[in-house]
């Protein structure tokens, strides 16, 4: 199965093959495992930036294929790097779509070069996928916005040098920059795949209004409409590289004096991974080539997207660790890291259940 084939569907140009072939390149030389994910994701960052890709993500006119695309291959060698590169994207997307000049040029070329590391805080503790029950306050006092509150799994908390922050003012839920020295990030969250997180609280923290006041929540879903669909293209990553992995592991391991491919169950979950992977990458690019080519939302098609391709990754990847036996539970093997990886597809930018309902609404509309 060629690893670059869909590459070759009428969704793509020759640009984006292109793209997709040297980040794979590129990557593979740029990959470590110092055991600090704090560290590392700065590692990354930088190198992102200096190399350029970095640019995708922190455009004006973002292009949802390459950033999918971008994230598939990064995905497929390492998730931390998908972390940094498409963290860099959602942190500043609000300053992209709505900041003014002063802030666009005070922030994105930094984001850009991976001089400065963003965050996207918009979950609280009794606020994830109900945005509405937020409490975090914004109050204007002469000229200048205070923010009080706290939010929590904060991607990038405590290693981001501002936070793009939504809080409730009295117009309504508004978007932030707020300076990283304004606030406390010390709190810091440890989940099963190893990438900076952090609880974020707010105490007469100084901010910039982005946009109008009481337009943030439209914002914030402006912005999850460009890198919702990119969510698929990473859990294609993931998926594609367990596929990979298990289908060499099938070849090769020794079973009933045979070989384990040759076992028709073996068999049945092998292709039953491959035509998930298919249809997850149909639905991915999909949604990615309306966005960029018709110019329209994709409310529906990237919920579909991020909903099929996550959790088919979770199978996928499953399926994998069963392929290896003990060895797919031995901490540091490739399809270990894979199964701690991918679960948090299915939550971030949306749970899974938050999809269907997305997808229902937009069908009963």
């Amino acid at each position: 199965m060629d690893r670059f084939e869909h590459y070759g569907w009428p969704f793509f140009d020759e640009r984006h093959r292109t793209l997709a072939a040297e980040a794979d390149v590129w990557i593979q030389g740029k990959l470590v495992e110092d055991g600090n994910a704090d560290s590392s994701c700065r590692h990354f960052v930088r190198e992102l930036g200096a190399a350029g890709f970095l640019d995708h993500c922190v455009s004006a006119t973002p292009e949802v294929r390459s950033i999918a695309l971008l994230r598939e291959v990064f995905a497929y060698h390492h998730g931390l790097a998908d972390f940094a590169f498409v963290m860099q994207g959602l942190g500043s997307g609000p300053i992209v779509l709505a900041g003014s000049e002063a802030q666009r040029k005070a922030w994105l070329p930094r984001v850009a070069r991976g001089e400065a590391i963003a965050a996207f805080a918009l979950s609280e503790p009794e606020a994830g996928s109900d945005v509405a029950a937020m409490s975090c306050l914004a109050v204007k006092e002469m000229n200048a916005w205070k923010i009080n509150g706290t939010k929590t799994w904060i991607s990038n908390g405590g290693i981001a040098d501002f936070y793009v922050t939504f809080a409730r003012a009295e117009e309504g839920i508004s978007a932030f920059i707020v300076d990283a020295r304004e606030v406390d990030a010390s709190e810091r969250i440890d989940i099963i795949a190893p990438h900076p997180m952090a609880t974020v609280k707010f105490k007469d923290s100084k901010a910039e209004l982005i946009g109008e006041a009481g337009q943030g929540f439209k914002l914030a879903m402006r912005n999850l409409d460009v890198f919702r669909t990119t969510v698929a293209g990473a859990a294609l990553g993931f998926a594609r590289r367990a596929f990979d992995e298990a289908l060499v592991r099938a070849k090769d391991r020794p079973m009933f004096g045979k070989k384990l491919a040759d076992l028709q169950m073996t068999q049945a979950k092998l292709a039953d991974m491959a035509t998930g992977i298919d249809a997850s990458a149909l639905l991915t690019y999909r949604s990615a080539w309306i966005r960029d080519v018709k110019q329209t939302r994709v409310t529906r098609e990237a919920a579909m997207a991020k909903m099929y391709a996550t959790e088919t990754a979770q199978s996928v990847v499953d399926a994998a660790v069963q392929i290896f036996g003990g060895l797919g539970v031995k901490s540091g093997h490739p399809v270990e890291h894979l199964y701690r990886e991918v679960r948090a597809l299915r939550i971030y930018e949306g749970a899974t259940e938050v999809q269907k309902v997305i997808i229902a609404r937009e069908l009963l509309k």
